[in-house]
């Protein structure tokens, strides 16, 4: 059967993931998780094989009491080899914070469409647009590579469905700023695989040099389907939340991001690289509902990797005895 399978999707044998859980996923729980907890949660995560780990973000603790402890985690953290870690910075503030901190990579946001920008930033596209380009052109002079993250660009929970054309002009205006990498973010797990590949093939045939994340939440069940139709694009970098922890406060009825673990068990099982130990990942997937103080639902967890076998009922063996 994979085979066959091979014979019709077609995608690349390798691809990279970037767990987004510390940041993404920690800064939205109700429960505030110790700076000691988070460190050994990232601590665990550097020894699953991630090539990247966004492990905070340095916006204001009034904004984000989460993450309030910034400077600490970066500096505790024990940094993996081969592991390339990331911060959220919202603001120029937040960029002389973050770059004290030696990150290998910045990651900024802003909004593909009007309304969730001024509701999540409280500041217009244009007025992100401008900061995120300043910001951008402080990071590279001092020699820290910047990925900017496009939210609701597969749709609005506001506005509906959003311009690709309004999308695309604002890739390209990053790139040509000196962005080492665009994110096209599901924030609101709107999208569907066909639009999914629609504008990953747009971008990577528009924006051929820039490196290319998606980023999927699994609000309506299409998480992994999507997924799998950017990779069959060629795209080869995903943001995942371990448990699939996150969400956007801005975005009513959103839930969390594509599980990471279901997101490896995928594509190992179409035999693709993604360089994640998933019986260490599934560890540490085990562990989060004492992190977080709430059941984290994982599907995968409870019923373990497909080719995992049980023993089969005694009385089998009472009834056909030795045959086969």
């Amino acid at each position: 059967m994979s085979a066959a399978i091979s014979t019709r999707l077609r995608g690349p044998a390798r691809i990279e993931i970037n767990e987004v859980a510390p940041r993404d996923g920690l800064q939205i729980e109700p429960v505030v998780v110790p700076t000691d907890a988070k460190v050994a949660f990232l601590d665990a995560l550097s020894a699953c094989g991630f090539a990247r780990i966004e492990a905070t973000s340095f916006t204001s603790a009034k904004a984000i009491p989460a993450l309030a402890d910034a400077e600490a985690v970066m500096h505790r953290m024990a940094r993996a080899a081969g592991v390339r870690y990331t911060a959220l910075v919202p603001n120029l503030r937040g960029l002389e914070r973050a770059l004290s901190c030696r990150p290998d990579e910045l990651n900024l946001v802003m909004s593909a469409s009007e309304t969730h920008n001024r509701a999540n930033l409280r500041m217009t596209r244009v007025q992100s647009q401008a900061q995120l380009l300043a910001m951008t052109e402080a990071a590279n002079a001092a020699g820290v590579p910047v990925n900017v993250s496009l939210s609701t660009v597969f749709g609005c929970p506001f506005e509906g469905e959003v311009d690709p054309d309004a999308v695309m002009a604002l890739a390209e205006s990053f790139a040509n700023a000196g962005a080492a990498g665009i994110t096209l973010c599901d924030t609101t797990g709107m999208a569907y695989p066909i639009q999914v590949a629609s504008l990953c093939e747009r971008f990577q045939q528009g924006l051929p040099q820039a490196g290319l994340t998606i980023h999927l939440h699994n609000t309506r069940g299409m998480g992994l389907a999507n997924a799998l139709a950017a990779w069959q694009t060629g795209v080869t970098r995903f943001d995942a939340a371990a448990g699939g922890l996150g969400g956007c406060p801005f975005a009513p009825g959103a839930s969390g991001n594509v599980s990471t673990e279901e997101l490896v068990h995928m594509f190992a099982a179409m035999g693709v690289d993604t360089g994640v130990d998933l019986g260490r990942l599934l560890d540490v997937v085990a562990g989060l509902p004492a992190l977080v103080q709430r059941d984290t639902a994982s599907q995968l967890l409870r019923a373990g990797p497909r080719l995992r076998t049980h023993q089969p009922p005694a009385w089998l063996a009472e009834h056909f005895g030795g045959q086969h």
